[in-house]
């Protein structure tokens, strides 16, 4: 390592150490007890003499946790007048410029109003961590990107509001607040998580019992998966086994796209491993003839595969696979992920040149090949 190299990784370990610390609270739906969770820790913490304060809490007139407000330093949110109505917004300025030790941020993938500064909380929140200030926040399962198709699968909602996979990894502790599927229906018949009028929709749509199972199922993979890179960045790399490096490869094709780049994510974010978008394009996909709305498909791609944590890598080149066994040789990439085809795999396998010699060249150099359905 030369001199250059030594002084880049001090710089970035002394600005690491000046960054807050992050905590998040996960859990598999509304109701389950986060907010609640972090309203104690904050009494906890100001038990204990820390300057901790409240920048956004959303109690949903939730009794019990509403009464855990009382005694805690809140910080004042501001107003905003948007399409006529008067709205509160969190204050991102006030909690930089009163610097406390701890700041509790709910709702960590709520959408700003409009003319915030920032687009979405967690954007606040990074912030906030970038100013020193330590954070303490909270998200549901189904706001996690990478999870959105099997949130829709599961729910048949198609979730809005999202946070991209890496705002998670940053995380220095996720927490996950669990509870049985009846341990939840019974708080939820209680009138503990909505109102009176709302609970017999609540129980025929979201809070069904198979429903809350999965969601339950996904909630505890994100944290064990959490737990996994924790372990791992924790371990000497002398003694750490085969550093995964994911490559993902799309096509034009928007939906096929997707689904590679999102279960590629999952991939890697299981193996705690540097990953990449591949996009080889072929002369008949150039800028000056690729049809508008696959080229806009495209750039759409690129942007989901950054927010969640990919390298996008655009080579051009008359054989695909040539320019996938590249920059696998160049990368130095353990597993390569596509989608897997339209027509019968068997027969594909068979009777292309591209398969064959992708196969063949990847199993002779120790390359896991993974076909996503």
């Amino acid at each position: 390592m030369d001199k250059e190299q030594h002084v880049q990784q001090f710089l970035d370990l002394i600005q690491k150490s000046r960054k807050g610390k992050f905590k998040v609270y996960i859990g598999m739906s509304a109701g389950v007890g986060k907010t609640y969770r972090m309203l104690q820790e904050a009494h906890t913490l100001l038990r204990n003499g820390i300057d901790v304060k409240i920048g956004f809490i959303e109690t949903h007139h939730r009794k019990e946790t509403h009464e855990l407000l009382v005694d805690l330093p809140v910080i004042p949110r501001r107003t905003l007048f948007y399409k006529g109505k008067q709205l509160e917004e969190m204050d991102l300025n006030a909690i930089i410029n009163l610097r406390p030790e701890v700041v509790i941020v709910d709702e960590l993938a709520h959408t700003n109003i409009e003319g915030s500064k920032n687009e979405k909380r967690w954007q606040d929140v990074l912030e906030i961590l970038d100013a020193g200030i330590n954070v303490i926040s909270a998200v549901n399962i189904q706001h996690i990107e990478s999870l959105n198709a099997a949130v829709k699968r599961i729910t048949n909602v198609d979730v809005q509001e999202r946070i991209p996979d890496n705002v998670l990894r940053l995380a220095d502790e996720v927490v996950n607040i669990d509870l049985t599927a009846d341990e939840l229906i019974a708080r939820l018949k209680e009138g503990k998580i909505y109102t009176s009028d709302k609970i017999a929709t609540a129980l025929n749509n979201f809070f069904k019992s198979d429903q809350i199972l999965q969601l339950r199922e996904l909630a505890l993979k994100e944290v064990a998966s959490q737990v996994v890179r924790k372990v791992e960045n924790e371990v000497p790399k002398s003694i750490a086994l085969r550093h995964e490096k994911l490559l993902a490869c799309i096509s034009s094709n928007d939906k096929t796209a997707k689904i590679v780049i999102r279960k590629t994510a999952r991939l890697a974010g299981y193996y705690n491993s540097k990953w990449y978008v591949l996009y080889v394009e072929i002369p008949k996909e150039s800028s000056d003839k690729i049809a508008l709305d696959k080229q806009r498909h495209l750039i759409n791609n690129f942007k989901l595969a950054t927010e969640l944590g990919a390298e996008v890598i655009k080579i051009q080149s008359s054989n695909i696979t040539d320019g996938i066994l590249e920059i696998c040789a160049q990368k130095q990439i353990t597993t390569v992920c596509i989608g897997k085809p339209h027509l019968n795999l068997f027969k594909v396998i068979l009777s292309t040149n591209i398969f064959n010699k992708l196969l063949n060249n990847l199993s002779s150099s120790n390359t896991d090949l993974v076909i996503l359905s």
